[in-house]
């Protein structure tokens, strides 16, 4: 974990991503990358092309201000930041910049409560999801500490998402906690017996990683539906942290797409880290 990219759009949950990615840079010595993308949508097609280049001046110069002013906080202070602002909110670009400074992870903030079917249907947190290459760490609060004890890691054992698995288990290796690989049993007609399960586990675990060490980490669980599950075992095992597997639309994975995202982010405090496949 040596680099973090935190978007910022001086909102308090914003201000929750960045104290939650200060608190990582100084336990793991990394860089803080706090990017603000300037909304350019104020300046008219229909003006001349010298007020155009006006108003794009004065509002990058009130972005830069403010952003300054934003980024003042004492705990801060002994973090390696480096601002970022760019003129037009492309959210693919957040990849982009990923890429060329070889980020480690992205941290955005939730809004939690209001609906996150407004929240990641259309959301920016949702675009930055969908785009990002790299884990996306998205926080409701505002967190005390990064010790991370406990995690949850929510997998279909589908062939496709093996890539993805791997890539979530080494983003929170570095955490040094202890791994709860959870696979949740709906009753339906893809509901499965112990065996069939365990036997998806251990073809799963086989050609991701060429053993059946980590069977021992494995959990299932029979629920109604899987954000009931993950939410019911997170809490069962006093969890910090719950790690999910997304490509947008089908079963678990589809996880920013309707309902299991909005119950699992409303009706948890726990912070949600993203992968997709």
């Amino acid at each position: 974990m040596k680099k973090i990219i935190v978007p910022i759009d001086f909102s308090k949950h914003s201000e929750y991503a960045l104290k939650t990615a200060a608190l990582l840079a100084k336990k793991y010595n990394a860089t803080v990358y706090a990017l603000h993308m300037l909304d350019m949508q104020e300046v008219s097609l229909t003006e001349s092309e010298n007020n155009q280049q006006e108003k794009a001046i004065y509002f990058l110069k009130l972005a830069e201000k403010k952003f300054k002013h934003f980024l003042v906080k004492e705990y801060l202070e002994g973090v390696k930041l480096v601002p970022i602002i760019k003129h037009f909110k492309v959210f693919s670009e957040i990849n982009a910049i990923a890429e060329e400074v070889k980020a480690d992870l992205i941290i955005m903030g939730s809004h939690g409560v209001s609906g996150l079917k407004e929240f990641f249907v259309g959301s920016n947190t949702e675009k930055v999801v969908r785009f990002a290459n790299l884990p996306v760490l998205i926080v409701k609060n505002e967190m005390i500490n990064t010790d991370f004890s406990d995690i949850v890691v929510a997998t279909d054992f589908s062939e496709e998402s093996i890539p993805a698995f791997k890539s979530m288990l080494k983003a929170v290796d570095f955490l040094n906690a202890r791994k709860h690989i959870l696979y949740v049993n709906l009753p339906n007609e893809e509901f499965k017996t112990t065996s069939e399960m365990e036997a998806l586990a251990n073809n799963f675990l086989l050609k991701a990683e060429g053993n059946i060490d980590r069977m021992i980490n494995v959990n299932y669980v029979c629920d109604r539906s899987v954000e009931k599950g993950i939410l019911n075992f997170s809490n069962a095992v006093g969890a910090d942290l719950i790690s999910v597997i997304t490509h947008g639309r089908k079963g678990i994975s589809h996880i920013f797409a309707g309902s299991i995202a909005e119950d699992i982010a409303n009706h948890s405090t726990l912070p949600i880290l993203t992968i997709k496949i």
